[in-house]
């Protein structure tokens, strides 16, 4: 049985195969240990490969920008185990959780939220957050099952990690405030040390918060 996803996703747009092993050592070593290669990204099934083959189960390593089955279907055969989408699509979903892959659907809206977990999703990402914002997430939490984690993506970073935690998300999709193409490994080892750093922060503030 695959792990959920860690409170932190790292989304390496645009990474390379021949770059995909060190920028993931980066990430690893400083606390990130889920990695979603978009599928837009050059030659992303060979990055995914590479991860997969490099870090096994020490991370979970798979694609973002999955759009419908037959990619699914590639990422599996390339050794991805997580399944990322900007939109709903319970095929999708289905077939990603056939495999035994750990799947996480885009939505915004509860209709989406409740699709994707009727076609048994247990892991969600908001959508782009930064249009909706915290309020929304706020509302939707009143109403989504309790086991149902919630990743805010786009447009968040250390600036306001924070904000979001106490609005009740469980974890964040971080793209380019981590990773841009042609950064070195060591640039994105303070940037992965600086973001754990903040969530840390930010998750031990709310616990403070929930005591008193």
């Amino acid at each position: 049985m695959l792990p959920e996803p860690s409170p932190l996703i790292a989304i390496l747009r645009g990474v390379t195969p021949d770059d995909v092993v060190d920028i993931g050592r980066a990430l690893i070593e400083n606390g990130i240990r889920s990695i979603e290669v978009p599928l837009n990204s050059p030659q992303a099934l060979e990055s995914i490969r590479r991860l997969s083959q490099t870090f096994g189960s020490g991370c979970l390593c798979g694609a973002g920008t999955v759009l419908d089955t037959s990619q699914v279907d590639e990422v599996f055969a390339a050794g991805g185990s997580l399944i990322v989408s900007p939109n709903t699509d319970a095929r999708v979903i289905r077939r990603a959780l056939s495999l035994g892959l750990m799947v996480m659907p885009g939505f915004a809206t509860a209709t989406e939220a409740f699709t994707a977990i009727e076609a048994g999703a247990t892991s969600l990402k908001l959508f782009p957050a930064a249009t909706y914002g915290t309020s929304h997430l706020q509302a939707l939490r009143a109403v989504l099952p309790r086991h149902v984690r919630v990743h805010a993506v786009g447009g968040v970073g250390s600036h306001n990690l924070a904000e979001w935690v106490r609005a009740g998300v469980d974890g964040f999709g971080i793209g380019t405030s981590l990773f841009r193409p042609g950064q070195s490994a060591g640039e994105v080892a303070r940037a992965a040390a600086a973001l754990v750093s903040a969530f840390q922060a930010a998750a031990n503030e709310k616990n403070r918060d929930t005591r008193y």
